[in-house]
């Protein structure tokens, strides 16, 4: 649960009546008046940093330099590393090669073509046989008989000639025919061809990229500036290379990626000039600490109280007798389940600068520590004010006992800021009234009050 602080008005409780003999010793009655009432939520935090990139390993090899030290600063751009990977060189060379040899090549389509009948002998053989019947024809002395032979001779030689003719247009239409056919399956097929050779060369470039990329990444260099934290590596523990392993890495390459190793969890060989490398290996860890920031977990019960703006006090573990100055900037929306079963959500802040009791400058903290934050969410500085222990919960009610002529009466009250101590009323109390401010829960409608 989150703690709620408030401070408490000296203003509020004036006049403490004493017991008397008619009344429980418990019982005590004050006259409300205006006072500051100010709630704070409590929670837990960690400094934070503006920005943090771990940098890792491009590819299997051996750090060849490092240029920097843990601790030390770096500017943005600025090269941090250089590793040998004669794997990602190899890689890269052989993806050149596949891309050159990844040439569209052209389908011509092949000459089908049936072969013309030569009927020339044949024709010269059937015609001496025509000229042979007529001469026979001719011979014959009966003129009508002789007259019909030679329209018969004539007849069949026209016919002969038709079925020559007939046979020859088959013969072209089927050539015509075959080659139209041909002609569209081989279109069909260099198209298809075409579409997967341009897949290929496709495919064949992206591999090449990717291949420049890593090989480019082998020089290691800061995103930003901040400060470095070296590494520990797996000990250079590599993966299988070449064109198959560039290709698995692009989308719909059909292979699975290596696992990447973790890097920086303080296993493993710690980065040096030399060591060998895994891909995924954690080489540098930057840090941006320009400006800090506070990661708060708010309890559910409380997180719609706190808005961007709201404005804090920061307590550290590690700097006691120390409070840094905050100011909420974010609120997150994705509830964090709590070891006892609450939800809290997180609150981003900007924190600022921190003094000690004597106002002295406190130092500046280092992310990763652990922080309280007591968030100021609602602030009255003139409000009609009343002791929290004047307040009793009456299922979903506020009720405080007010004294009138004597007697006590149930008053249900609103309440806005909630103090530790003290409480805002918002209605159903005015100021110079008196009320019960302690024993209320023993307090009955009617009985005598002072």
């Amino acid at each position: 649960m989150t703690i709620r602080y408030g401070a408490a008005p000296l203003l509020v409780l004036l006049a403490l009546t004493g017991c008397t003999s008619q009344e429980p010793p418990t019982v005590q009655v004050a006259d409300v008046r205006r006072g500051p009432v100010t709630e704070v939520v409590e929670a837990p935090a960690t400094i934070g940093a503006r920005a943090s990139a771990t940098l890792r390993s491009p590819a299997t090899g051996t750090v060849a330099k490092l240029y920097v030290r843990d601790g030390d600063r770096v500017r943005k751009g600025q090269i941090v590393a250089r590793i040998r990977s004669p794997q990602a060189e190899d890689q890269l060379r052989q993806a050149r090669q596949a891309s050159e040899m990844a040439t569209p090549a052209r389908i011509s389509a092949p000459s089908v073509r049936l072969p013309s009948l030569d009927t020339g002998a044949f024709d010269r053989k059937v015609a001496r046989h025509f000229a042979k019947a007529r001469a026979e024809a001719r011979k014959v002395e009966d003129k009508r008989t002789r007259k019909q032979l030679l329209n018969a001779i004539d007849l069949a030689r026209s016919q002969y000639r038709a079925q020559t003719r007939a046979l020859a247009s088959i013969t072209t239409q089927l050539n015509r025919s075959i080659s139209g056919l041909v002609t569209g399956v081989t279109s069909g097929l260099s198209s298809s061809m075409a579409s997967l050779q341009a897949a290929s060369a496709s495919q064949a470039k992206a591999a090449v990229k990717t291949a420049e990329r890593t090989v480019t990444s082998l020089t290691v260099k800061a995103p930003f500036a901040g400060v470095v934290t070296l590494g520990r590596v797996s000990g250079g523990g590599g993966v299988p290379g070449g064109v198959e392993s560039l290709l698995g890495q692009l989308p719909g390459g059909g292979q699975q990626l290596p696992s990447v190793p973790s890097g920086g969890s303080g296993q493993g060989t710690p980065v040096a000039a030399g060591v060998p490398v895994s891909a995924g290996d954690a080489i540098v860890t930057v840090t941006d600490v320009s400006e800090l920031t506070l990661d708060a977990d708010v309890d559910e019960t409380d997180v719609l109280l706190v808005e961007e703006g709201v404005e804090a006090e920061v307590e550290l573990d590690a700097v006691p007798g120390a409070t840094y100055q905050a100011k909420v900037t974010g609120i997150g929306v994705t509830p964090m389940e709590g070891t006892t079963g609450g939800v809290s959500y997180p609150v981003r802040l900007k924190l600022g600068d921190g003094t000690f009791d004597d106002g002295s400058q406190a130092p500046t903290p280092k992310p990763g520590m652990s922080a309280v934050a007591r968030l100021t969410v609602r602030e009255s500085p003139s409000a009609i004010a009343a002791p929290a222990s004047a307040v009793v919960s009456s299922g979903r009610e506020s009720v405080v006992w007010a004294v009138r002529n004597g007697v006590a009466q149930r008053r249900v009250v609103k309440l806005g800021a909630q103090g530790d101590a003290v409480v805002e009323v918002l209605s159903g109390l005015s100021v110079g009234e008196r009320i019960v401010v302690r024993g209320a829960d023993s307090v009955r409608e009617g009985q005598s009050l002072p």
